[in-house]
């Protein structure tokens, strides 16, 4: 007698299970219209294209599947409901997308921590989880970052056991910034127009991160409603 394994509530099916898929057939694509180029190049295709593929999908199964149990745990929802909420549904498919073309963790952690805020009661109107989930896509880990770090700046460097910065003298938020990613001491071309596109996209309050403040100053949070809203969204709750 053939057996059935039977499904757990939420042993979610792969939300996308054709990403991979379509992904190789471009690439297929591709390759047939360059003269001269059939059979081997396919598998050369296979090759490149089908295990990285096929395990991003996997794992990126298992983190949806992870904070859907952890939803139902904790008693935030009722699978039978979430089954009915498409703008739940939407957002999945929209993360799974993005997800597909990432390997950075912290845009990966990102876009489950969305899922796990969409499913919630007072999830953003779908089109603020739209527009975000668009920003996950856009933007860099950067972005991010500095997004978060100027969010609460005080509560970023004990979050991430630093000592905040206690500052006599007038100073900048370019300053905190270096303080907190040392990494980025001499690259102010780059993180300009990172802060550039935050503002851009109103996530952030102050035009440049070069304005000379009191100490206290360069310690407020830099984000506007729509930032601080962004930044819950893609974080655990």
């Amino acid at each position: 007698m053939l057996m059935v394994k039977k499904k757990q509530p939420f042993d979610a099916p792969d939300p996308t299970p054709t990403v991979g898929d379509a992904v190789q057939r471009v690439a297929r694509a591709a390759v047939s219209v360059i003269p001269g180029v059939g059979g081997a190049a396919s598998q050369l295709i296979e090759v490149v294209f089908g295990s990285p593929l096929a395990r991003r999908q996997q794992r990126w199964r298992e983190a949806v599947a992870e904070t859907l149990h952890r939803l139902e745990a904790e008693q935030r929802i009722r699978p039978e409901n979430l089954s009915s909420n498409e703008a739940f549904i939407d957002a999945t498919l929209q993360a799974t997308q993005i997800a597909m073309r990432n390997s950075q963790q912290e845009k990966l952690k990102a876009l489950q921590a969305a899922i796990f805020n969409a499913a919630l009661p007072n999830a953003p109107e779908q089109s603020i989880q739209q527009m975000f989930l668009g920003y996950v896509d856009a933007l860099t880990v950067w972005h991010l970052r500095i997004l978060d770090l100027f969010n609460d700046p005080p509560g970023w460097f004990k979050r991430n056991a630093k000592e905040v910065p206690h500052r006599d003298l007038a100073s900048s938020l370019a300053q905190t910034l270096e303080e907190a990613y040392p990494e980025l001491r001499g690259r102010r071309a780059f993180f300009e127009v990172v802060w550039a596109d935050l503002l851009a996209r109103s996530l952030v309050n102050t035009q440049t991160l070069f304005t000379t403040m009191t100490p206290q100053g360069t310690l407020t949070s830099r984000t506007t409603d729509m930032g601080r809203r962004f930044v819950a969204f893609i974080s655990e709750a």
